[in-house]
């Protein structure tokens, strides 16, 4: 399984996402451009020191993404579905798409996905955080796949 961030914009998002995937035992690809200089200092500051027990994947735009990712399924989490995560069957090779956190991603990126699912969230709010996002939506594909990290079962 992988965490993939199109277009991130905040650095303090990258890594938070960054820490999540070395806690968790999952890749994580990063589509440029970014928002912000890739700076190991402003991203470590999020990260810590998780940031050497991660695999990090920088894509110079998203055709390079979707070749390195080959056959693997591409769930996109966006605010314009009507599936809910907890309704989706993941599989341990899914590929989790997160958009910009100002604009998601564009139409010819969401038609390029196999499944677009929801986090469910009450209707007077936007969107959550990116990184709360992706924590959510892993903790629920790691557990539905049996592959969450340590032995433990869900």
């Amino acid at each position: 399984m992988h965490i993939a961030l199109f277009e991130p914009e905040i650095a303090g998002n990258v890594g938070a996402v960054l820490r999540l995937g070395a806690c968790l035992g999952v890749d994580v690809d990063l589509i440029e451009p970014l928002g912000f200089v890739w700076d190991d200092r402003r991203v470590r500051r999020a990260a810590m020191d998780y940031i050497d027990h991660v695999k990090v994947t920088r894509h110079a735009d998203f055709g390079v993404f979707q070749a390195a990712m080959g056959s693997q399924r591409l769930v996109l989490f966006t605010t314009k579905s009507e599936s809910s995560i907890y309704d989706f069957h993941f599989a341990p090779d899914d590929v989790l798409l997160f958009g910009k956190e100002s604009a998601g991603v564009p139409i010819e990126v969401a038609g390029a996905c196999e499944a677009r699912v929801r986090i469910p969230m009450r209707p007077q709010v936007r969107s959550m955080n990116l990184a709360s996002s992706a924590a959510l939506a892993l903790g629920e594909a790691l557990r539905q796949t049996g592959t969450l990290p340590g032995g433990l079962r869900a």
